[in-house]
């Protein structure tokens, strides 16, 4: 396993480092050309507000995450985390969430207090790290966001995702940054995601897309109901979603 302390990570800024991100891509998620981030937006988002950061293990990127500013109705500014990876050999190993609190503290230096990104209600790793490591809530599901991708890693289902919110300045949020426990409200409903998923997703599609359809249909109902993911569990045999009310920011 590869030791973190051995890492360094640094805002990328050169044409080369760019490069180096299009080809992690293929690396990591075997996508098609065609459906990569090209060099060229990597220029733009370093040119327009964006947070480009690599992890290096010596000369070699092992990891880059992008991020690029969005704006909603209303005039509120956000950042979007619109993509991280990490070499496999270099997973496990805490330097996601390293990369994310770096990410934290650029938005904090520049007075943005929310952070999203999307990611696949199936994959329970995710979940858990977003949720509980880092302090994210969820209140939106949506499907299909992506179309079908090449990528192994998406197994042929439709890119259904959840937009996981980080309000990066609340005491849920900041709890988590700091490795302390915080205080979750009322669970009122649970959602629960089969712990050998990915072996279904291989040997059984059809069940992998029942499972997600039905996943689907009760966070939708959930979150027009005004609930939010506030917790996530796991155990051998499933990852559960804890939905509750979300108030504070």
């Amino acid at each position: 396993m590869a030791k973190l302390d051995k890492i360094e990570i640094r805002p990328l800024s050169a044409i080369g480092e760019f490069a180096e991100a299009v080809r992690l891509q293929r690396e990591i998620w075997g996508f098609d050309d065609i459906e990569l981030l090209p060099q060229r937006l990597f220029v733009v988002a370093s040119k327009i507000g964006g947070q480009l950061l690599g992890a290096f293990d010596g000369a070699e990127m092992i990891a880059f995450c992008l991020c690029i500013p969005g704006l909603k109705s209303g005039g509120k500014s956000y950042l979007h985390s619109h993509m991280l990876g990490v070499l496999p050999a270099y997973r496990n190993t805490g330097l996601g969430r390293r990369m994310k609190l770096e990410q934290r503290k650029y938005a904090l230096a520049n007075g943005v207090d929310l952070i999203e990104w999307t990611f696949d209600p199936l994959e329970i790793k995710n979940a858990f790290f977003n949720i509980e490591r880092l302090g994210a809530i969820v209140r939106r599901y949506v499907y299909n966001q992506y179309g079908t991708t090449s990528s192994r890693l998406h197994g042929g289902l439709p890119t259904d995702r959840l937009v996981a919110e980080w309000w990066i300045r609340s005491p849920r949020a900041e709890a988590a940054a700091h490795q302390q426990p915080f205080t979750r409200p009322a669970v009122a409903a649970q959602l629960s995601v089969p712990a050998d998923i990915a072996e279904i997703r291989a040997r059984d599609p059809r069940r992998a897309l029942e499972i997600q359809a039905s996943i689907g249909e009760q966070f939708n109902r959930q979150f027009r109901a005004g609930a939010a993911v506030i917790g996530f569990q796991r155990s051998e045999a499933e990852g559960t979603y804890l939905l509750g009310s979300w108030e504070s920011k």
